[in-house]
């Protein structure tokens, strides 16, 4: 198995209204000399904004806003803006996270050219009722069961960790997105093309954009994206988290794959054990006991640093030898 060092806790709720129940699931981003972070911050009753500090290395706090630094505006954000991700792509910086209006949870946009000031483009998943997806995805193919068990009755399905690869593949942008209890993925020219209509013809084909499925006993329950993809000469390095069933409710642990480089649905490799999962007293014990949720990396030199939102309460640091964990993946190559 393969090595990885609990760094310890990096941030923890500080003394700030708008983040007083907890900090958790940070975008990341290094610049230059500066390691940027976009967390969420969660006020009384689950409202949430997002946060802003920086690093002057992976583990090391430089500065810290004392006020969100994104707020909702808009009425499909009117309840919180949730787990963000960010990657820079063509030189814009995409800024994804899920919109919370209350009753529904969809992945959203914001982009910038500076990390200062975002212009937000909305809801891009596909905003589907339950009926609607058991009647465009019966065309083809009996779906996995769960999809029934985590939607049935949904009035809008809930699609979540939406997370962008961090270039174009074959000229296009490409994204994960879940809709329980698989990840899936969507690729499109521009974002102007997710149209009501290129959404129908997606769910018409949907078993093609299956790109993970729970496969081992740690993500038996479901699976999600977590941190942005990361290229490597082997293939696309997948930070994710999986998730199953325990006597308190769910266990959510780090997970890794690597997806083909030209062909990112097909998998390479996947570790059959997590990555690392909750062990100490701040990932077992908190607003929601037993999670580790990787949401952001850093690369210096060999080491991968991966943060994570622990307990749902604080934010969290691990690191890996990547080389190490590459040549731990492809021990386990795929059969496919």
């Amino acid at each position: 198995m393969i090595s990885v060092k609990k760094e310890g806790v990096l941030l923890r709720k500080a003394d700030f209204k708008f983040e007083d129940e907890s900090v958790l699931n940070p975008a990341v981003i290094k610049e230059g000399e500066t390691i940027y972070l976009f967390y969420r911050a969660v006020h009384t009753r689950n409202f949430s904004t997002i946060g802003y500090c920086e690093l002057d290395d992976p583990l090391t706090v430089k500065h810290r806003w004392k006020k969100p630094f994104l707020s909702p505006e808009f009425d499909y954000e009117s309840h919180g803006m949730e787990d963000p991700r960010i990657v820079k792509i063509d030189e814009l910086y995409y800024l994804s996270y899920v919109a919370f209006d209350g009753n529904n949870a969809l992945g959203a946009l914001a982009t910038s050219t500076d990390l200062k000031s975002f212009t937000k483009h909305g809801i891009i998943v596909p905003k589907i009722t339950y009926d609607d997806f058991d009647r465009y995805t019966k065309v083809k193919s009996e779906l996995n069961e769960k999809y029934l068990r985590y939607n049935r009755g949904a009035n809008i399905l809930a699609d979540k960790d939406l997370v962008f690869f961090p270039r174009r593949i074959n000229g296009k942008l490409t994204f994960l997105h879940r809709i329980k209890p698989d990840i899936q993925l969507t690729a499109v020219d521009e974002i102007a093309d997710l149209t009501d209509e290129f959404w129908v013809n997606y769910f018409l084909h949907f078993e093609e954009h299956i790109f993970l499925c729970p496969k081992y006993p740690h993500e038996v329950s479901y699976v999600g994206s977590g941190c942005p993809p990361i290229e490597t000469d082997r293939g696309w390095l997948i930070i994710y988290h999986g998730v199953k069933d325990v006597i308190k409710g769910y266990e959510y642990s780090c997970c890794a794959a690597l997806m083909d480089i030209d062909e990112p649905l097909k998998e390479i490799a996947r570790l059959p054990y997590p990555l690392f999962k909750p062990e100490l007293d701040y990932e077992l014990d908190g607003d929601v006991d037993d999670v580790c949720f990787p949401t952001g990396t850093v690369i210096e030199e060999d080491t991968l640093y991966i943060y994570y939102g622990a307990a749902d309460e604080l934010i969290a640091t691990a690191s890996v030898s990547l080389s190490g964990l590459i040549d731990e993946l492809l021990s386990y190559k795929s059969n496919s």
